[in-house]
């Protein structure tokens, strides 16, 4: 870590990583990339493109342990559908959207849903012949899955001034660990559901400004960390948490090198 000289603000500088999706620390660092990510593609498609953003979750009725799988599965083919469809690719110019899966323990059940920032002409919501209201998203929806048992949906205008919500909604983690760690069968469960499955999709305007954020094009929006870090700080994992083992001033090139650069994570709101 690096931090200030009250050592009240710090940062990650360096780590050995295992970088696999189910390790909560690399779930939490992996979060606050993509909510950076995400932040400025809306603010790059907001300015550079003129669009509006809806925020879009999608539901189904939960499911058991053994028919998870096959239920995400379902959910993959029928949002590529709902995408498909006329009205819906006419207003629709890109979205990015999260697979997030959640555990009921009293019921002992499953509830895959999407979360979806779908971007639209800045006209949508006053264009009569554009603008789908919230029954139409989830008679689409019920058509899309085949499925008349779902009953909800959740449609909303992202504000223009303010959209962590919505971003740390399709930033944070797929699974909570609080969840899936808590028993081996939990575990097996989500981690097979889990693997090998694309849990962030970017498509349209979104994949398009996604490619400019990867090639460093986008830097422009991002802000600059005006903290001073003047310490660094070495720790290693043991008797179950992290210890610190080291704290010395940085180097005045380690310094150059840490200060007056551009974030790269970003908080948000973590349930």
């Amino acid at each position: 870590m690096v931090a200030d000289k009250t050592m009240e603000k710090t940062k990650l500088h360096r780590s050995n990583n295992c970088d696999n999706r189910f390790c909560p620390i690399c779930a939490w660092k992996k979060s606050r990339k993509n909510a950076l990510k995400i932040s400025v593609l809306m603010q790059y498609l907001r300015e550079e493109e003129r669009k509006d953003f809806v925020f879009l979750t999608l539901t189904a009725p939960n499911v058991k342990a053994d028919e998870l799988d096959d239920e995400i599965k379902h959910y993959n083919k029928s949002f590529q559908r709902l995408m498909q469809r006329k009205e819906v690719k006419s207003a629709v110019k890109g979205y990015v959207r999260k697979l997030e899966v959640t555990y009921n323990k009293e019921r002992d059940d499953y509830h895959p849903h999407f979360h979806v920032i779908l971007a639209v002409n800045k006209s949508y919501f006053t264009d009569t012949k554009a603008y789908i209201a919230r029954d139409r998203w989830l008679e689409l929806w019920q058509k899309s899955t085949k499925n008349n048992l779902i009953t909800q949906v959740d449609v909303r205008k992202v504000k223009a001034t303010d959209n962590k919500k919505e971003v740390s909604e399709i930033a944070k983690y797929s699974a909570k660990d609080s969840d899936y760690l808590e028993d081996e069968k939990f575990f097996d469960t989500f981690y097979k559901s889990l693997s090998g499955k694309r849990l962030i999709v970017y498509s349209g305007l979104f994949k398009d400004a996604s490619k400019l954020y990867e090639n460093k094009e986008l830097e422009k929006y991002k802000e600059l960390d005006p903290t001073q870090y003047i310490y660094q700080i070495f720790y290693h994992w043991g008797q179950q948490k992290y210890l610190e083992t080291e704290k010395k001033l940085m180097t005045e090139d380690m310094q150059k090198e840490v200060n007056n650069q551009m974030l790269d994570e970003e908080d948000f709101e973590d349930e």
